[in-house]
């Protein structure tokens, strides 16, 4: 059984259910929107922090790929950006970029 943080069992996911219950039907129904993992690097704010290590990683596999150096000192918030670009010179991006449109966003 889930405890909220006051200890009450199962507070939390009756509060969730009657805030969806609220919403009108159909609003919010699309799963790009409910997400909290699809979002512009420039609203992230940790996007100036140094970029992670898998990011690294990821970026090093994918410029390899593309024949491109990684420059050093990346943020988040950059190396996310590179990311995306060089998914799209790569062909591993092209299932998001058809989701996300021509804009890539």
């Amino acid at each position: 059984m889930s405890r909220t943080p006051e200890g009450r069992a199962g507070e939390g996911v009756r509060a969730d259910r009657s805030e969806r219950a609220a919403r009108p039907q159909g609003a919010g129904d699309d799963p790009r929107e409910m997400s909290n993992t699809i979002k512009d690097p420039e609203e992230w704010t940790t996007g100036d922090e140094p970029m992670t290590g898998a990011q690294r990683s990821y970026l090093h596999t994918l410029a390899s790929e593309a024949k491109e150096e990684v420059p050093d000192g990346l943020t988040k918030a950059e190396a996310s950006r590179l990311i995306d670009e060089l998914q799209q010179r790569t062909g591993r991006g092209v299932e998001g970029a058809q989701e996300r449109g021509p804009s890539g966003r």
